[in-house]
């Protein structure tokens, strides 16, 4: 179970910063640079994920997404330095609810 769980906010990592370089690209008009970077770490995302010791793809699909939020609230906090709100710590904490009851029904 632990190293599930490391897999998927590894996979969170990933995928966040694959997608936060298009956004880097894009939008604050940086480096093309960004683009390959993103690539590069999306492929490490989607691999990541499979990894992942449950049976089918879409639960662990469905339990990374809870997964996802929580993290890229963190990002948020972290890299972007903005501050939660209470909508933000509410959702997410909502999300994990659900996260763990997808999990943890599905492994017993």
């Amino acid at each position: 179970m632990i190293t599930n769980i490391g897999l998927f906010f590894t996979g969170a990592f990933f995928e966040i910063f694959g997608c936060y370089s298009f956004w880097l690209y894009f939008k604050e008009n940086k480096h093309s640079f960004w683009l390959g970077i993103g690539l590069i770490s999306l492929v490490v995302f989607a691999y990541v994920l499979t990894k992942i010791d449950l049976t089918h793809a879409g639960r662990v699909y469905a339990t990374y997404g809870g997964i996802y939020i929580f993290s890229s609230l963190l990002w948020l906090y972290f890299v972007e330095n903005e501050v939660l709100n209470k909508w933000d710590i509410i959702g997410s904490i909502t999300a994990f609810i659900g996260v763990l009851i997808i999990y943890v029904g599905n492994k017993s």
